[in-house]
């Protein structure tokens, strides 16, 4: 990911806090000579020797899975808030932009099995269901529901590089970069509204 030196992010701490709160990526891989692409939720853990991995699952059904060679390289693409931000909240002429977060993450593939995947499903229902008024467990569901495990394919993707891009107009001084986080505020869109709460939190 082409990230100009200002805006490039390398707070690991930063980085990890927006994986699991943005988890919902795209998982991109080659399967069959063709790019495949899958919009999923991806965990972030760490596995047996401490290594950052991130699970998920996809459907049998998917034949994204059947590109899966162990150890394959794969990319895994999470956003956060973007907005587009006009020139005409600048106080001189200069062309409009898009803030926005993103990260990138480059890993490799292993297919998991067994017990792995039961415990990857118990990890990621519990995340979601925590706020739950009802909340739903694995461990309570019946072995009839329990085969449907059968129709997924369960992966870990050993991280190998993080790529973390936090493009809020940092390149801005202090007066025009208020009257964007202004701007942003007056749009009442949500996603231009959290962009503004990015900046307010953002060490220039």
């Amino acid at each position: 990911m082409y990230t100009p030196d200002p805006y490039k992010n390398e707070n690991q701490e930063e980085i990890e806090k927006f994986l699991q709160e943005n988890s919902f990526g795209i998982l991109i891989n080659q399967t069959d000579g063709k790019l495949c692409a899958t919009h999923i939720p991806l965990e972030l853990d760490s596995n047996k020797d401490g290594n950052q991995i991130l699970c998920g699952h996809i459907s049998k059904e998917n034949p994204q899975w059947k590109g899966f060679t162990d150890k394959d390289q794969i990319l895994a693409i999470f956003s956060g808030p973007h907005s587009y931000i006009s020139s005409s909240w600048y106080d001189h002429e200069n062309v409009p932009t898009w803030n926005y977060i993103a990260v990138h993450v480059y890993g490799k593939i292993k297919i998991i099995e067994g017990d792995a995947v039961v415990e990857s499903l118990k990890k990621l229902v519990d995340k979601y269901e925590q706020n739950s008024e009802n909340p739903v467990r694995v461990e309570d569901l019946s072995k009839k529901t329990m085969m449907q495990t059968r129709g997924i394919v369960a992966f870990e993707i050993e991280i190998t590089e993080i790529q973390a891009t936090r493009k809020l107009s940092q390149n801005r001084d202090d007066k025009n970069y208020q009257n964007i986080i202004s701007e942003l505020e007056k749009t009442e869109d949500t996603q231009a509204i959290a962009v503004a709460n990015e900046m307010k939190k953002c060490t220039r």
